[in-house]
């Protein structure tokens, strides 16, 4: 009766791919999340940028110091972010679609392998 309670070295082994597979996706997550935020502080920022007049004084971080900016200067850096935010967000957006397929394979599996687990072992 213990025979059939132990689970296969291939089940477990997917088990645990299963599980890091589950952590891929929510690590992929909070890292689109974080990108997200920071595209649309970039935006932000680049909307409150447009409805500054010709030659406002304007200041970037810069490590520890802050430094009077070019308003175009800060412009052409914020779209420049903005456009690298937002491929990293579509690159992170394909590879979380990519893990989830894999994740929602494997249980698909599993879950057959464990049903046909509950029939004798010659079929």
């Amino acid at each position: 009766m213990s025979g059939n309670r132990e689970i296969p070295p291939q089940v477990q082994n997917q088990l645990a791919q299963l599980q890091q597979l589950k952590t891929q996706i929510e690590a992929v997550g909070r890292q689109k999340m974080q990108v997200e935020g920071l595209l649309r502080d970039a935006e932000n920022a680049l909307g409150e940028l447009e409805k500054l007049d010709e030659n406002p004084v304007i200041y970037r971080a810069v490590g520890e110091l802050m430094i009077k900016a070019n308003k175009e200067d800060v412009k052409e850096d914020l779209s420049e972010k903005r456009e690298t935010y937002d491929l990293r967000r579509k690159t992170l957006e394909r590879q979380e679609e990519r893990v989830q397929k894999k994740y929602q394979q494997l249980q698909q599996q599993l879950q057959e392998a464990l049903g046909a687990g509950t029939q004798p072992m010659g079929t």
